[in-house]
C-alpha cells in the first residue's frame, strides 16, 4: 500500500477547501462586525482525555485567514493528553481567530477522535495483533483519516482497490470461490492477495492456494479459533466484523494476526476541544 504522506500543499489545499465551505460566498459575517484589532492570547484546551492529531491542519486554518497569527503547539501529534491539557498557544488578531476558530477544531476534533478510538482498540490487543483500519471513510477524507488510525498506533490497510486483491463475499456470489482465487493468483503481479472466508468450509476448499491473507468474516469465536488453527500455517490471519471494544480481547485470543475495524474511521467519536480567552 502506498505510505500516507502528509506534505504541506496537501495541508494547504485540504483546509483551503474546509475554510471557503465555511466562508463563501461572505465570510463571518458575525465576527466582521467586530471594529478593534485587539490582538490577543489563548489556549487550546481538550476537554477530555486523548491521543491529539491534526495540529498542522489547525495551524494552517489560522495562518490562511492571518498569517500573522502565531501557533504554538504544545503537544505533537500522536501524544496522549489528560483533560484539560493545553495544546496550542495562539497569538493574534482576535477578530481573525475567530473566523478560523470552528475549521481549524473540526480538523482537531475528527482526527483526534479516530487516533483515540483507534489506541482505545490497540491498548486491549496488548499488542498480539494488529489493530487495522477500512476503507470505510468519508469520501475524499480517507488520506486524513488513514493519518489519524497511525497516530493512535494501528496499521493501514488497503488504500483504494488497486492496492491489492481483496476477494469478498459478493465476488463469490457470482464467480466460484476457487476459480476467483487461481484468477488472481495468475495475475497478481506482486500485489498481495486476501481471500475473505464466511465458514470452514469455504476455507478448506481453498487451502494450500498461494495468496497472502485469510479474512475471517463476522464469525463467532469458537469457530474464528478454529478457522485460524487450520490456516496460520500457510497464510497470514485477519478477522472483521462486528468488532468492538468489548469482544476485542476475546478476537485477539484466537491467535489471529491482525483484526480490521471499520468503525475506528466511520464512527470514532469526536474529541471536545475548546480555544480559550
Amino acid at each position: 500500500m502506498p505510505k500516507i504522506k502528509l506534505n504541506d500543499s496537501f495541508i494547504k489545499n485540504t483546509v483551503k477547501t474546509a475554510l471557503h465551505e465555511d466562508l463563501h460566498p461572505s465570510g463571518d459575517i458575525t465576527s466582521n462586525l467586530i471594529k478593534s484589532n485587539k490582538i490577543i492570547k489563548a489556549k487550546v484546551k481538550s476537554n477530555q482525555k486523548a491521543v491529539i492529531g491534526g495540529l498542522m491542519f489547525a495551524k494552517k486554518a489560522f495562518y490562511l485567514i492571518d498569517n500573522q497569527i502565531k501557533f504554538i503547539i504544545k503537544k505533537k501529534d500522536g501524544s496522549f493528553v489528560k483533560k484539560n491539557s493545553v495544546i496550542a498557544i495562539i497569538q493574534g488578531n482576535a477578530k481573525n481567530i475567530l473566523i478560523a476558530e470552528r475549521v481549524a477544531l473540526n480538523f482537531l476534533s475528527h482526527i483526534s477522535g479516530i487516533a483515540t478510538l483507534t489506541n482505545q482498540f490497540v491498548k486491549l490487543t496488548k499488542k498480539k495483533c494488529k489493530v487495522c483500519c477500512t476503507r470505510k471513510t468519508i469520501p475524499n477524507l480517507r488520506v486524513i483519516q488513514k493519518y489519524a488510525v497511525r497516530l493512535g498506533g494501528g496499521t493501514n490497510h488497503r488504500f483504494n482497490l488497486s492496492d491489492e486483491y481483496l476477494i469478498k463475499d459478493n465476488h463469490i456470489a457470482i464467480e466460484d470461490l476457487k476459480d476467483f482465487v487461481k484468477s488472481a493468483i495468475k495475475i497478481k503481479k506482486n500485489k498481495k492477495i486476501t481471500v475473505e472466508v464466511d465458514n470452514l468450509k469455504q476455507l478448506k476448499k481453498i487451502i494450500g492456494l498461494q495468496f497472502n491473507t485469510v479474512l475471517f468474516d463476522n464469525m463467532n469465536i469458537e469457530t474464528l479459533r478454529a478457522g485460524v488453527k487450520i490456516a496460520k500455517k500457510y497464510y497470514e490471519t485477519e478477522a472483521s466484523g462486528n468488532i468492538n471494544l468489548k469482544r476485542v480481547k476475546s478476537i485477539v485470543s484466537t491467535g489471529v494476526d491482525r483484526i480490521s475495524i471499520g468503525s475506528i474511521t466511520h464512527s470514532a467519536p469526536a474529541v471536545d476541544f475548546k480555544i480559550e480567552f
